[in-house]
């Protein structure tokens, strides 16, 4: 079973879905807007993938780019703002087992 953290409205997202189901692989599709991880579950993700928070962040979102960008934040500062502002998370991440990677480009997630 692969886990995908995904938002519907994300092109990239429902295209890692669509390539995952399409291998026949079974999918928990974890809606992480709506069930937004804590701080726990961000930090297993961050370790899971062996990135830093600031790996995961979109940086192209206005809440970063408003209240984060160019200031120095420590991780735990940054998996904060993710927890708090969900939106920052980079998507879709999918994991299987032990390992985990970021479907960017969503052909990525045919790797695990």
């Amino acid at each position: 079973m692969t886990t995908l953290y995904h938002n519907p409205r994300c092109s990239k997202s429902r295209q890692a879905l669509q390539l995952l189901q399409e291998k026949g692989e079974t999918v928990d599709v974890v809606l992480y807007l709506k069930n937004v991880p804590s701080i726990a579950e961000i930090k297993n993700l961050l370790s899971l993938l062996n990135i830093t928070a600031e790996a995961l962040v979109r940086k192209g979102e206005l809440i970063w780019k408003e209240n984060y960008k160019g200031k120095e934040i420590s991780e735990e500062e940054i998996i904060k703002a993710m927890n708090k502002n969900p939106k920052l998370i980079e998507r879709p991440i999918a994991i299987k087992g032990t390992n985990a990677v970021i479907g960017r480009p969503p052909e990525k997630v045919l790797e695990l």
